[in-house]
């Protein structure tokens, strides 16, 4: 049963809202004042050319920030197969909550997304089940095993916005150079979950200091560093648009800048645990702070800092990765790896980035909204008159604690359970209909 306090995307209506008297935060048209939105029809409306006789609902939002819709491009919703984890429905009732109005669904379900029925039924679920906008993605290789090619091409008429074996990494340079040709020929990203096997091999902390002491077997840096290079290199051949998943290393934050700097079309994305924690945060063996890829140092933290500030980085996502309880309550080699995002996510970017002035509210919200917007092909991400009413109200002066009993996940493994925390999302609105409010 849905709380009273979220709907269903199919079941709220499309109303007439004046937002009034918020700061108006819209990084795409570079604006940042005070003033009122309207929405009609289910799209913004030119403040300038209302329409006549309409009974404008309006909701006093002083005080807090009005932004485009948040935006994650990097959401493991589970289904089809793997329910008692999450569903479509769950987890978007998990993106309500945190403020996003359009996540995008990894692949590595059961049966795996690399075929037109298998999306056809994660678009038919998600108009019969969601509260917001959810995009699939289809896989690069067959059962993402990295032998053989996915149908790229039929994946892409189905309805996927980008090709990805996120959970895997194709190991076979020859096949990533195909897909990126596909891809290109289709005018769709590929992402890419860095990882070379050989040089991780069955790592599950960060290799250094801590993985000494706590005797558990090391995931280095280069790993994850190998492919990055590699995925430049065969960007810069292939013409290609290809993006980074989850970098958390120095070394990665500097082969992305350079070959940026050299016009290479290569972007990434950094997670909230890894600029939130490090990987001396595993000392209590809590398998909560187990994730691919791992923790690292304090030096690849500020490194990920300083390229989000620089503008290296772009984009900002969750990895939201639900696992049963179960799962996680077992030695933590053998626990799976990954944790909850969506409900913390933005808390914990005000946290890491706001608070400590890396970045101003105008350049965060870039990251979370018109940035992956572009990456995707995407016509949101902005409050332009004419375009969707996608937005999102935030309390940037919300306090509150996380109680992972109180998600709308059906899973609760997070790291980030009893933090204090600063910044909330209040209302959250998907084509003119208020999916969320608090």
């Amino acid at each position: 049963m849905i709380p009273s306090h979220l709907k269903k995307l199919s079941d709220a209506p499309v109303e007439s809202i004046c937002l009034h008297g918020g700061r108006i935060i819209d990084p795409a048209n570079k604006r940042d004042e005070v003033g009122d939105l309207y929405l009609h029809n289910g799209k913004i409306a030119d403040p300038n050319q209302l329409p006549q006789g309409v009974n404008w609902r309006t909701i006093d939002v002083r005080g807090q920030f009005v932004t485009p819709g948040l935006i994650d491009l990097h959401v493991h919703l589970r289904e089809p197969g793997q329910s008692a984890k999450e569903t479509i429905a769950t987890g978007t009732r998990a993106a309500a909550v945190g403020g996003f109005t359009t996540i995008v669904a990894m692949p590595n379900t059961t049966p795996h997304a690399d075929s037109a029925s298998t999306i056809a039924w994660i678009l038919q679920r998600a108009e019969e089940t969601a509260l917001i906008n959810v995009y699939p993605t289809g896989c690069i290789s067959q059962k993402m095993a990295g032998e053989l090619l996915a149908p790229i091409g039929s994946l892409v008429k189905a309805g996927v916005i980008a090709i990805t074996d996120d959970g895997n990494c194709v190991q076979n340079n020859e096949l990533m150079r195909r897909a990126l040709e596909y891809t290109k020929m289709f005018d769709v990203p590929i992402f890419d979950h860095c990882q070379d096997y050989n040089l991780s091999a069955g790592g599950v902390i960060n290799e250094g200091y801590w993985s000494t002491v706590l005797g558990l077997p090391g995931w280095p840096a280069i790993a994850e560093e190998v492919i990055v290079s590699r995925n430049a290199m065969l960007s810069e051949l292939t013409g290609a648009v290809i993006h980074c998943q989850h970098l958390s290393s120095a070394g990665s934050v500097r082969i992305v800048r350079e070959a940026r700097q050299r016009g290479i079309k290569i972007s990434g994305e950094v997670m909230p645990h890894h600029i939130a924690l490090t990987d001396g945060d595993t000392e209590g063996y809590n398998t909560n702070f187990k994730m691919n890829p791992p923790l690292r140092t304090k030096r690849d933290q500020e490194a990920l800092l300083e390229g989000l500030s620089d503008g290296t980085i772009e984009i900002l996502a969750s990895d939201h990765a639900p696992h049963c309880e179960y799962e996680k309550e077992v030695e933590f080699n053998y626990a799976p790896f990954g944790i909850l995002g969506l409900e913390t996510e933005l808390a914990i970017f005000i946290k890491t980035l706001i608070e400590p002035q890396v970045l101003d509210w105008s350049d965060m919200l870039a990251k979370l909204t018109i940035n992956p917007a572009r990456l995707l092909h995407l016509d949101k991400g902005t409050l332009t008159p004419g375009k969707d009413a996608d937005v999102t109200v935030i309390n940037p002066s919300l306090e509150w604690t996380v109680d992972k009993n109180q998600f709308q996940s059906l899973s609760r493994n997070t790291p980030f359970h009893g933090w204090e925390l600063r910044g909330r999302a209040t209302h959250t609105i998907v084509g003119g209909r208020i999916v969320y409010q608090s």
